[in-house]
């Protein structure tokens, strides 16, 4: 049976299904559009059904009237609600809308979801997806600890003060978008903190809730990657060190240079670097002239020019994520959590009754579905002041 939550908070206990209105959960749900952490797990999402599309977009044509009337009297009602200063993190939703806008707005809604899950196939990769989705939920729903003052020695910098009035339209919650890059990086909501894009030099307002940041950082993810999809071992020190030894017999700095330069840019000649890593070769199994299939299965259209950076980069992301997932696992009911992920690397604020899990999250993290990955980790009370950790 295709169903609504008519609010997500956790007081909140409405229900639409089958026509009608409930407080209880009715028995034998089937799906519906969004994920939420208080469903039962049986339930199937539509939207990563879709790839993540809004309903605007998947909307079939015979319920996009219906849909534009409903969605618009909603829109109406949360604009009452702003300009009222009626908050909605204390009122359930269903309490202050007419019942019968409730009952024709979600049942246009569930006419849609349905569309959904007859018309779409189910995706390969539905069960990382799900798993992705409820370690981003867990992330967004825990408070950031931002120490706004420190920044208070750069307020006369012009970049700061444009920083802090965006700060000021942010939640301090971090809201990714599992589907917002065709590789899989992930990106974030507009309303969300900026994670992604925060400059180094004020990373350091970011402090942990437990009593330590520690973060997971891959060594040249990108780089190990295209040696796994080559079929090699992965090299336990530096990448880039091993380069300078074994392919290029230069400088650590010259081979990093080189390897980069060759490495994104197809066009570019390298013999040595080809040699290593035999770039032609992994494009011509991964990539039909149109689409790039990438080890977990992601299909991506690519031109030739686009099809081994979009290859490296999504499997890579793929990779990153799918160990995310794993040290989520490992980390429940513990009083430690995922704080947040910044491309290849992963930030755990670590409560210091879990210090003894360390070294297995630090193995959990390396072990990967490509190889065993060299990671640094790096420790802190705040994440702009983070120092080495050396592991025995």
């Amino acid at each position: 049976m295709i169903f609504q939550r008519l609010d997500n908070k956790t007081k909140c206990k409405g229900f639409y299904a089958n026509g009608a209105i409930c407080s209880e959960m009715p028995l034998d749900l089937s799906g519906t559009w969004e994920y939420s952490g208080a469903l039962p797990s049986s339930i199937e999402y539509a939207r990563l059904y879709c790839g993540g599309k809004t309903i605007n977009e998947i909307c079939p044509e015979y319920l996009k009237a219906g849909w534009i009337r409903e969605s618009g009297k909603l829109k109406a009602h949360l604009n009452s609600f702003m300009q009222a200063k009626i908050s909605l993190e204390e009122h359930c939703f269903y309490d202050l809308v007419p019942q019968h806008f409730l009952l024709d707005f979600c049942e246009v809604k569930n006419q849609i979801i349905k569309h959904v899950f007859d018309n779409y196939k189910k995706p390969e990769n539905y069960e990382f997806l799900l798993q992705l989705t409820k370690v981003a939920e867990d992330i967004k729903n825990r408070p950031l600890n931002l120490k706004m003052h420190k920044l208070s020695t750069l307020g006369h910098q012009i970049a700061t003060r444009n920083f802090l009035k965006r700060l000021k339209k942010a939640e301090k919650h971090i809201k990714y978008n599992i589907f917002g890059t065709k590789t899989g990086r992930l990106t974030t909501e507009p309303k969300s903190f900026p994670i992604l894009t925060l400059k180094k030099e004020y990373r350091s307002i970011l402090e942990p809730n437990n009593d330590l940041y520690v973060e997971l950082d891959f060594n040249a993810a990108e780089l190990r990657t295209l040696l796994a999809l080559c079929g090699k071992e992965q090299p336990k020190e530096d990448i880039h060190e091993w380069n300078a030894k074994n392919v290029f017999h230069a400088s650590r700095k010259e081979a990093k240079e080189r390897i980069f330069a060759w490495l994104y840019n197809p066009d570019s000649k390298d013999y040595l670097a080809n040699t290593a890593y035999d770039r032609t070769s992994i494009k011509e199994k991964y990539w039909d002239g149109k689409i790039v299939t990438t080890p977990f299965g992601r299909k991506i259209e690519a031109d030739e020019f686009h099809a081994l950076n979009y290859l490296i980069q999504s499997t890579t992301a793929d990779m990153v994520l799918r160990q995310m997932v794993k040290v989520y696992d490992l980390l429940k009911g513990s009083k430690s959590y995922i704080a947040f992920t910044i491309h290849d690397s992963l930030v755990i604020d670590l409560a210091k009754e879990d210090k003894g899990l360390l070294k297995e999250i630090f193995d959990t993290f390396a072990e990967t579905d490509l190889g065993n990955f060299v990671v640094s980790t790096q420790a802190g009370k705040n994440f702009g002041e983070m120092k080495e950790m050396k592991w025995k």
